[in-house]
């Protein structure tokens, strides 16, 4: 099996060490944005989901499906998607304030703003209610809809908890509630690697977004589970 593996430049640079780990276990050439050649696979690290779709009109295997890249990286779609399904969220389309000001298709906490009043709705953005529990969410690894690890992330100095803007990051283990809460949204799309991220709320869990190129770093530094080799042989035998 002769498979490629996409990310852009820059993320090829930022993830290097999750790069050489794919191409270890599964000897996959790495590949830029542009590439639309032959693969008996592909895993799409871009957030684009029209790669995705370009290489399954093909007929060839995507992960993860240009579906869940789609919704995931539609904040708006996804939440209006979640809700009609019946899982909890913070109100969207909100007018009122303090007001969360995020873009649609953006990802790792940035061009996220907490606004102290009310603005005209700006396109691209999701005004969204804030949460009662500022700089804390859980985030929850799934890899074929199978629960993997969750790790809470709080920061002290940003209402926004990711890792990658300075939040810390400890082990989390899930109550019988929380995770049929989970559950209920991870069963709701079809994903083979993904982040699923809460919110707390009046003590509760609240789905906030899926990360659809989730990033690994938080699990080798909390935990001593190697995701992307678990990820890996779940491609293995999915192709």
């Amino acid at each position: 099996m002769s498979g490629v593996l996409i990310y852009t430049l820059q993320e090829a640079k930022r993830n290097a060490f999750s790069v050489e780990k794919y191409k270890k276990f599964l000897g996959i050439k790495l590949v830029d944005e542009n590439y639309r050649g032959d693969a008996d696979f592909v895993i799409n690290r871009t957030n684009d989901y029209r790669i995705g779709e370009f290489f399954e009109n093909k007929g060839i295997r995507v992960f993860n499906p240009s579906s869940l890249s789609r919704l995931a990286n539609d904040k708006q779609l996804c939440y209006e998607f979640m809700e009609k399904n019946g899982v909890d969220i913070m109100p969207v389309n909100y007018k009122g304030a303090p007001v969360v000001k995020k873009k649609t298709d953006g990802s790792g906490g940035k061009q996220v703003y907490l606004l102290d009043k009310a603005e005209p709705f700006e396109e691209g953005y999701v005004y969204q209610k804030p949460c009662d529990t500022l700089g804390k969410d859980l985030r929850v690894w799934v890899i074929g809809g199978e629960i993997i690890t969750s790790v809470l992330r709080e920061s002290k100095t940003d209402f926004r908890s990711n890792f990658c803007l300075g939040g810390g990051a400890t082990p989390y283990t899930l109550s019988n509630e929380e995770r049929k809460f989970v559950e209920k949204a991870v069963n709701l799309v079809s994903c083979d690697y993904a982040g699923f991220d809460f919110l707390f709320n009046n003590g509760r869990l609240v789905f906030n977004e899926i990360e659809d190129t989730v990033g690994a770093r938080m699990v080798y530094s909390v935990s001593d589970i190697d995701i992307i080799k678990l990820y890996c042989d779940y491609i293995k035998n999915n192709v």
